[in-house]
């Protein structure tokens, strides 16, 4: 019988037996979480940061032609529901292709878009497909803040990754698309939508509004005292707590406006159409005070502070309006705690 040796490079690109346990770890995950896609998603894009060294992650799904930042990490955290057309990126020739793609340096390499990569803080990528039965239905893209991060090692043990990814993507589409969907773009205690979906849809509201020129409204929301609720009276009270301010929130704002549980005690809302910055103004100030007023179906005090950001008077990005939301937030919460 012939023995097979392996050269010395060979050997080298296999994945290392810490890297093969923690992805054995991370495919036991998987099946563990089943259909619930958004959270395997998640997971997957935090562990991948720690399986291959990189600056960010990002899972890439294939709708129509474009290509849609599902779930982020790291430094591209920041692109998590980002559209991007697939004729224009590199996801997307990997997409059509099926192939592996590896940029090496964002400076240099034509297929990418600098501009973007260079806001980004990013010199380097590597693009996996994920695969079904020769069907492409998205990519995982690991990227590097320095030039020629990665290489075929990085690939062999994400490929033991993306495989079974693109099973789970695919038959989570095939027969639980509506549920899935929904499980995927909502948070699960409130019903609202996720931050996935509310920053898909703040990235969609920005695009018009550049074209355009209409306004709209980005509100950061906390809870005031969430933590206090949850020491004295336990994290069952704290649930009902959130849940009522959620209510709250979806008896004053508009169908129109997207309403958000962004994590924990936070909260966000996108206001669009916007007639006038006045009426802004006032519908936001008319939130405040109602968020305020007694809970009658809770025994304990509930209260919010809300901070506003506008397009395009306060910028024009996603991430910065985001941010102005959040320093304002922060100044009427200090003003509360005065009071």
């Amino acid at each position: 019988m012939a023995l097979t040796i392996m050269s010395t490079n060979e050997a080298e690109l296999l994945p290392k037996r810490e890297q093969l346990l923690d992805i054995i770890r991370l495919q036991t995950n998987i099946a563990q979480l089943g259909l619930d896609l958004g959270s395997v998603m998640a997971l997957v894009v935090d562990r991948t940061l720690t399986l291959t060294g990189a600056d960010g992650a990002a899972i890439e799904l294939a709708e129509g032609e474009e290509m849609v930042y599902r779930a982020a990490s790291g430094v591209a955290a920041v692109r998590l529901g980002m559209h991007m057309s697939m004729a224009s990126t590199l996801s997307g020739q990997c997409v059509r292709s099926g192939q592996m793609m590896i940029c090496n340096d964002t400076e240099t390499d034509p297929r990418v878009d600098i501009a973007t990569c260079r806001q980004i803080g990013i010199r380097s990528m590597l693009v996996l497909p994920l695969l079904h039965l020769k069907l492409c239905v998205g990519v995982l893209k690991i990227m590097s803040r320095q030039p020629h991060a990665f290489d075929e090692q990085h690939a062999s043990v994400l490929q033991l990754l993306t495989e079974v990814l693109g099973a789970e993507i695919f038959f989570a589409a095939k027969y639980a698309t509506d549920d899935l969907f929904y499980r995927a773009t909502h948070d699960e205690m409130t019903g609202l939508a996720n931050r996935a979906l509310f920053l898909d849809r703040l990235h969609h509201a920005v695009a018009h509004t550049k074209r355009s020129g209409t306004p709209l409204g980005v509100l950061m929301i906390d809870m005031d005292g969430l933590k206090a609720i949850n020491d004295r009276f336990g994290h069952r009270a704290g649930d009902q707590a959130i849940r009522a301010f959620a209510e709250r929130l979806r008896g004053i704002l508009r169908n129109t406006d997207t309403i958000a549980r962004l994590g924990g005690d936070e909260f966000a809302v996108l206001m669009q159409p916007v007639p006038d910055t006045a009426t802004l103004f006032h519908n936001v100030e008319r939130l405040q005070a109602h968020l305020n007023l007694p809970y009658p179906e809770l025994d304990f005090t509930v209260a919010g502070s809300v901070g506003l950001a506008m397009a395009p008077l306060d910028g024009i990005e996603p991430e910065i309006l985001l941010e102005k939301a959040d320093q304002a937030m922060y100044i009427v919460k200090r003003e509360h705690k005065r009071h």
